[in-house]
């Protein structure tokens, strides 16, 4: 018998049944579905917004890069703030404010308004990731549990397919804003009737301590090195007072955030969770592996549109067919890395992604679009050994009240790894495509006899013609070596996996993403 005094016990939560459970899952899934939509939909339209707003397609990109490190800086916190204001606050307050920030960012009239609104929706992005998983979760029974996953998985596999083909169709005929304008009325629906289904799960409110010199430490140290290795070709490197100081920065605030982080108690990153040698050679494989992966695919359709006279709906068609597959073979992986030992699935997985690329550093300028697009589908086979039996790994290595932990900080490595690379490879594209300029340049024949002959008797046009002729080869030439340096990666990523002990015990991925 209950003292007198003592509170009511809550009333038993009456879970969702029927239409209403599948109206609830297919709002979460919609919900994962545009927030991981938006880190590959800006992909292919970077030319045409760079146009719009009158800067280069090298500045163009900072609209991929600034979401993807906002998004990836909100992941680690995702915990805290869920404890804070309860799980279908979150999840409903970050989707309002994802739609309200998505219009803003189709309403920017400069690139500068456009990366303050990207890195707001990047902010609110990043908790509906976990989110949407995590309520999908608790709105399933167990026994369906599977089917919870599944359809989770399945958007987060078919959305950065959708990305490039739905962003180079807006473009091509609408315009570039559209791509933003798409996100908003699925946005306010999956907040507004989400609350109105989920309310009934809304967690206790909990308050917690909150890590703000460790969340400051992190946003200064990454946003330093992430600004640097933007802005580092525009401004000379380390010839510039700007690119040293900012060096320093990201350096000490570096240095900074490890020692706060290893010695706070209650980290915002969790990075005693590396002493374990899965953990840690799974986070470096995955980051390298990505990273390889993501700048690939970030460049791709820049030199289709810019130098292959393609549309962006074209360049979006050719880009997403290495999501096919990796769609149809993800069941297969998911069965096998609960089978066997997971190295060996990483190991085949990753070294397929090199062995394509570095076929695709042979390209020509005269390929036509099955040329480029099939080497693409094929590199589809490889992506899903290479993630879904690494995740495996990464949470089998830890302990388990550590895996909420280390599958935040997994997914902040590996989105925060795509950022960095988009960066590197949009630069040394830059870079590389002037030196060859300059190589070939210095070997053509340039002659008045031979511009006369290559422009059919105009020395002008010959001239011309000799220019968009070394310019083609040269960005081609760039192209090809950063394809092989990226092939080269994927390799190193492939050996490193052994470094990883054999696991012990099979984990459940189902909080791993």
């Amino acid at each position: 018998m209950s003292a007198p005094n003592s509170p009511p016990a809550p009333a038993p939560i009456v879970p969702l049944q029927g239409g209403q459970l599948w109206l609830a899952a297919l709002l979460l899934a919609a919900a994962n579905f545009v927030a991981v939509l938006d880190t590959t939909i800006a992909n292919v339209s970077v030319p045409n917004i760079a146009g719009s707003l009158g800067v280069s397609s090298s500045q163009g990109t900072y609209v991929i890069t600034s979401y993807a490190v906002a998004e990836a800086i909100t992941v680690p916190l995702t915990g805290w703030l869920a404890a804070r204001f309860g799980t279908v606050r979150l999840f409903a307050g970050a989707m309002i404010l994802f739609g309200v920030f998505s219009l803003l960012c189709g309403m920017a009239t400069s690139l500068e308004m456009l990366i303050l609104f990207r890195v707001l929706q990047g902010l609110a992005g990043g908790p509906l990731m976990p989110m949407s998983q995590t309520l999908l979760l608790q709105i399933f029974p167990k026994e369906k549990a599977g089917a919870a996953i599944g359809l989770w998985s399945m958007t987060t596999l078919v959305a950065p397919i959708m990305g490039p083909i739905l962003g180079g169709w807006l473009c091509d005929e609408a315009s570039w804003p559209w791509i933003f304008y798409i996100n908003v009325p699925i946005a306010i629906a999956c907040g507004y009737f989400g609350w109105g289904l989920l309310k009934r799960y809304q967690s206790p409110l909990m308050k917690m301590r909150f890590d703000t010199i460790g969340l400051a430490l992190l946003v200064l140290w990454v946003g330093a090195f992430q600004i640097m290795i933007d802005e580092g070709k525009n401004l000379d490197w380390f010839g510039s007072p700007v690119i040293v100081g900012l060096a320093v920065v990201s350096a000490i605030g570096f240095a900074a955030f490890m020692i706060w982080e290893l010695t706070e108690r209650n980290p915002v990153v969790n990075l005693r969770v590396f002493r374990h040698r899965g953990y840690w050679v799974s986070v470096a494989t995955i980051s390298l592996a990505f990273g390889s992966f993501f700048g690939a695919t970030v460049l791709t359709p820049q030199w289709l549109q810019a130098y292959m006279g393609y549309t962006a709906t074209e360049a979006g068609h050719a880009t997403a067919m290495s999501g096919i597959l990796a769609v149809l073979v993800a069941p297969l992986a998911a069965q096998l890395s609960q089978k066997m030992d997971p190295r060996p699935l990483v190991f085949a997985g990753v070294m397929w992604l090199g062995a394509v690329t570095l076929y695709r550093s042979f390209a020509t300028t005269d390929m036509d679009f099955w040329q480029v697009a099939l080497p693409l589908l094929l590199q589809g086979l490889g992506m899903p050994f290479f993630f879904v039996p690494l995740t495996g790994l990464a949470m089998a290595s830890v302990k388990p009240e550590e895996m909420a932990s280390a599958a935040g900080l997994m997914s902040f490595m590996r989105t925060l790894s795509g950022a960095f690379a988009t960066s590197i490879v949009t630069t040394a594209w830059d870079d590389k495509a002037s030196h060859y300029h300059a190589e070939l340049a210095a070997l053509v024949d340039s002659s008045p006899q031979a511009l006369q002959q290559l422009g059919n008797g105009s020395i002008e046009s010959g001239r011309q013609q000799l220019g968009q002729l070394i310019q083609s080869q040269s960005i081609m030439l760039s192209t090809n070596e950063l394809f092989w340096l990226s092939g080269l990666s994927f390799v190193l990523a492939a050996c490193m996996i052994w470094l990883a002990p054999r696991p012990g015990r099979m984990a459940d991925t189902s909080q791993a993403h």
